[in-house]
């Protein structure tokens, strides 16, 4: 695929996938193009959003087939009548008072995690603000938000990393047969709760979309990708913001992160420059022009939300672009349109919350790893630990 001229678009190059063809993108990086696109879902399709970043092999297919593993198009693919409807029923629960009720409830949660750090300091003098502050506490409130148990999280947590991985990573096929395995084990486990769901008192995500006419294997679909999203990314979000601001790279300094005004600071800050989403995929419908060229039918497509490496030509083990906004915007990073994040403003208030309760409750603690290992798929990353020790008072 040739470079196109004027900057906007160009081709995928240097990703982590083992050559070009393995990677087949037209990348669009200025945000004007990237509204555009995704202004245009008739022409530029969110068809392929959800599809398998490397093409499952036969073994992990069957293992997905033998629990009837299906994922057929209800939201965030859907490119069809339908989704209008079926967004409306899902944005009930994201409204902005719902939203802004959760607060309460979010700040319990991140001084009971920022206190939990604070003991294992005390007693093994290191910890993890990965797993002890930014794992749980957003997959409890989006499955409280949705009106389900909050329960099973460890197993919750490893199934999310695994599905994105398996989706949006490059899994060779024994790394596949792996993850399969974990996938499927999620979708049963998630089979389950949509089937108790339905037989639950009160208002759950299942239970209105079930009255909305889903079947319950669109329901699983649903599920299966937004009980990952809804959590996994605010977690990610969360984890990236910490070590920047610890590594003292971020817009403010741990002490200001304290204070609302520097927690929203330093979230606007990663999510313009470095969000936990960095890329989203579309495909051209049929021939379409964007930006003055020719987009050929089945044109697969990158789009650059906030800044990332892998489309910036650079190696695996390449730090990502930490300043630069290249067709980045908080306006653009959660997408826009009529597929725009549901919640958006939901994750936007974890982090700030979360941050400003870890750096008032432990002002102290200074980063012990200034390399940690980062999960580096396609469309998130974020590092995958964030050790700290206290620091002198």
């Amino acid at each position: 695929m040739m470079p196109l001229p004027g900057g906007a678009l160009a081709p995928m190059a240097g990703a982590e996938a083992p050559d070009a063809s393995a990677c087949p993108y037209l990348v669009v990086r200025d945000p004007e193009s990237v509204r555009d696109v995704l202004h245009r879902p008739a022409d530029f399709s969110p068809a392929n959003a959800l599809v398998a970043v490397t093409p499952l092999e036969g073994p992990a297919l069957r293992v997905l087939q033998r629990v009837g593993f299906a994922l057929p198009p209800v939201l965030a693919s859907n490119d069809t009548g339908t989704h209008g409807g079926i967004r409306k029923v899902v944005a009930g629960f994201f409204t902005p008072a719902t939203v802004a009720a959760m607060e309460p409830r979010i700040r319990e949660l991140a001084r009971e995690a920022a206190a939990q750090a604070g003991e294992q300091l005390a007693e093994a003098g290191l910890t993890d603000l990965v797993q002890t502050v930014a794992a749980f506490p957003p997959a409890v409130v989006m499955l409280e938000l949705l009106g389900l148990p909050a329960r099973d999280l460890e197993d919750l947590k490893r199934w999310g990393l695994d599905s994105m991985e398996l989706f949006w990573g490059w899994p060779d096929a024994d790394r596949q047969l792996e993850l399969a395995r974990s996938a499927a084990e999620f979708y049963v486990w998630l089979r389950r709760l949509v089937g108790q769901s339905m037989a639950a008192p009160g208002r759950n995500l299942f239970k209105s979309l079930s009255a909305h006419g889903l079947s319950r294997t669109e329901l699983c679909s649903l599920g299966y990708f937004l009980l990952i999203a809804g959590q996994e990314t605010t977690t990610q979000l969360i984890s990236t913001i910490m070590f920047r601001l610890l590594e003292r790279t971020g817009p403010v300094g741990w002490k200001e992160a304290g204070t609302d005004e520097g927690a929203r600071a330093a979230v606007r800050h990663v999510l313009a420059t470095e969000s936990s989403v960095p890329t989203w995929r579309r495909v051209a419908a049929h021939d379409a022009r964007l930006g003055g060229h020719l987009i050929p039918a089945g044109t697969e497509i990158l789009l650059e939300l906030s800044g990332n490496r892998i489309t910036a030509g650079a190696g695996p083990d390449t730090p990502p672009l930490r300043d630069s906004a290249r067709g980045a915007s908080t306006g653009l990073v959660f997408g826009s349109g009529i597929h725009r994040c549901l919640g958006a403003k939901l994750s936007e208030l974890e982090a700030a919350v979360m941050l400003q309760e870890v750096a008032t409750a432990l002002p102290t603690v200074q980063l012990q790893d200034r390399e940690p290992d980062w999960i580096r798929f396609l469309s998130f990353q974020a590092p995958r630990t964030v050790s700290v020790a206290n620091g002198p008072g």
